[in-house]
């Protein structure tokens, strides 16, 4: 189940939209829509990141709650460059932040802009979720039935490895994975896996961050 969002290649071919049910129709149309309506949202917010100009803050300063805008710094190009787009609602200044070659355990939830659930180990928030309170008593979390899972960060789609390398062990953040730095245009069906991420997906992610991974 995991294994549905380890990095990807090979997937930027020419979109075609889905033949499956109804809820699929103008599917890219759908999500080109939800991801512009997050990323007016967002605005003007950025997390810092390597060569950044313009006016950002530190991963470390971020408003809990509140969206912002992290560059994805691989494929693109200066004039055309691609962001993931995230919310930090739980802070732990005090745990170790990620590397892109750290492996730390994780619970989370993924799903599509409709709520549909491709791959989760617990019941966090979904696309559909936008008034999330900032107690986390409030929240749902992990049970003792649910099983973490163990990833290394710069194993993930693109846009979860460079957002989560500005995240600390015990936190708790809300990803928007526009397609083009998730699993691109193509239906993508991972090796061993039954399950298929529909091309031209917007990925809201829930992803609870555990402790670090030792060899």
């Amino acid at each position: 189940m995991c294994s549905l969002i380890v990095l990807a290649t090979g997937l930027f071919s020419a979109c075609e939209e889905t033949a499956a049910p109804s809820k699929y129709d103008n599917w890219q149309a759908r999500n080109d829509a939800f991801i512009d309506s997050i990323k007016a949202e967002t605005g003007e917010n950025y997390v810092q990141g390597v060569g950044d100009t313009k006016v950002t803050v530190p991963s470390d300063r971020m408003e809990l709650g509140k969206l912002y805008a992290i560059e994805v710094q691989s494929g693109g190009t200066v004039s055309s460059r691609n962001y993931v787009y995230c919310k930090k609602i739980v802070d732990n200044p005090q745990g170790i932040r990620l590397l892109a070659t750290t492996t730390a355990s994780m619970y989370y939830r993924g799903t599509y802009i409709n709520g549909e659930q491709f791959d989760a180990n617990f019941e966090g928030y979904t696309a559909l979720d936008q008034e999330i309170p900032l107690d986390a008593d409030e929240m749902p979390w992990p049970t003792p039935f649910d099983e973490p899972a163990d990833f290394t960060v710069n194993g993930l789609v693109d846009g979860a490895q460079w957002a989560l390398q500005h995240a600390r062990t015990g936190e708790r953040w809300l990803l928007y994975i526009p397609y083009v730095v998730g699993y691109g245009v193509s239906d993508y069906t991972p090796l061993g896996s039954s399950n298929t991420i529909l091309g031209c997906s917007v990925l809201t992610f829930d992803f609870v961050i555990g402790d670090i991974v030792e060899d």
